[in-house]
């Protein structure tokens, strides 16, 4: 039994059975054993792999997208780029390098990151080098002015709590401990009444209710400041019932509550129920699109095929590997499980990606 573990079993000793959402935020945020606390988790020797790491051609039109907006913004003097949860600092570094092609973006935008894991912060740095980003602690401090948001699997990652449809009602499903002692899941000994929604028997119904303010507080702030914000993530387009808490460690599913701090948690994000936060908080709405769908219409094909003219075989072939993965569809292809939505001013056009706009090409 690894450390995090029997504190989280001496805690339910002490206190009786906790919440998904609590044991969650233990697993992942512990500051001393959590999992995004310790390491770096990304890539081959980490646990999972997400679409910076795939290809450059993906920061490199989220990128252009965010020139784009600063354009349909009024090339504003002063803009923050902010990044939620930015890994290594991939994605940011392969953003500004493309655009460096849009004449006067670089210099107004100052870079925001916001991340606690220290591990990460140091990759980060040494990937924008050069480039003097502000870290930030939690989403609010990074918000000032007009801002331009990026979130790759950013919400997936956030606590939520999760009941279940009894013939006594809603009950809260819990992390509690087995007869030898264990962590098990199980069931509130009371039904929940806050809840006034139908659901099927034995359904689950999820609540991510840290990632609806952080949504809100996102779409209040671009109604009022200006600006937008784009999120990338898996999840579905409609709201629906289902358990979707899964753990991945070395590529590949395992107990959640097997090694809590070892193993990534997350979970599906319920891209209806965001969107109408957002829209409930004052903010346009852009999507959800396919991951497929979007970065097809941001120009991703013709980006490969330049990239492909000026690269050797074997870089052709990796080029051709990294667009099939990123597109891929099917029910567990990257191209159709992610999704896409924005959020932005009232004001401003209806955004690149969801309604067919190609960016300019690149060099």
């Amino acid at each position: 039994m690894n450390a995090l573990k029997a504190e989280i079993v001496e805690l339910i000793r002490q206190e009786g059975p906790i919440g998904i959402g609590r044991y969650m935020a233990l697993a992942l945020g512990h500051p001393r054993h959590g999992y995004y606390m310790t390491r770096d988790p990304f890539g081959q020797e980490g646990d999972f792999t997400t679409a910076p790491e795939i290809s450059q051609m993906f920061g490199e039109l989220i990128g252009l997208w965010a020139a784009h907006l600063w354009q349909a913004m009024g090339t504003p003097s002063r803009l923050r780029l902010i990044e939620l949860g930015p890994g290594r600092g991939t994605l940011m570094a392969d953003m500004l390098r493309a655009t460096r092609i849009v004449p006067g973006f670089r210099e107004a935008v100052s870079v925001h990151l916001v991340e606690t894991n220290p591990v990460l912060r140091e990759r980060q740095a040494a990937a924008l080098k050069g480039i003097d980003p502000v870290w930030h602690d939690n989403v609010g401090d990074a918000l000032s002015g007009p801002v331009i948001v990026v979130a790759n699997e950013f919400l997936d990652a956030l606590p939520l709590d999760q009941f279940v449809m009894t013939p006594e009602g809603w009950r809260a499903r819990l992390v509690g401990l087995d007869a030898d002692g264990g962590l098990a899941f199980g069931l509130a000994a009371a039904r929940e009444e806050t809840l006034h929604i139908a659901g099927p028997a034995g359904a689950t119904f999820e609540q991510p209710s840290l990632a609806l303010d952080i949504v809100r507080q996102i779409a209040s702030h671009v109604a009022a400041e200006g600006g937008a914000a784009l999120f990338i993530d898996y999840g579905s387009a409609r709201s629906g019932f289902g358990d979707t808490l899964q753990a991945m460690k070395r590529h590949g599913f395992v107990d959640p509550l097997a090694e809590p701090g070892e193993a990534d948690l997350t979970v599906h994000v319920d891209f209806e129920r965001m969107g109408q936060a957002a829209l409930k908080a004052g903010a346009a709405l852009h999507g959800p699109a396919s991951q497929r769908d979007f970065l097809l219409a941001l120009g991703l094909a013709q980006r490969a095929q330049a990239l492909s003219l000026k690269a050797a075989p074997d870089q052709q072939a990796a080029i051709s590997a990294a667009f099939d993965r990123l597109t891929e569809e099917g029910e567990t292809g990257m191209g159709d499980l992610f999704k896409v939505f924005a959020l932005s001013h009232p004001g401003l056009p209806p955004l690149p990606g969801f309604d067919l706009h190609r960016l300019p090409e690149q060099g």
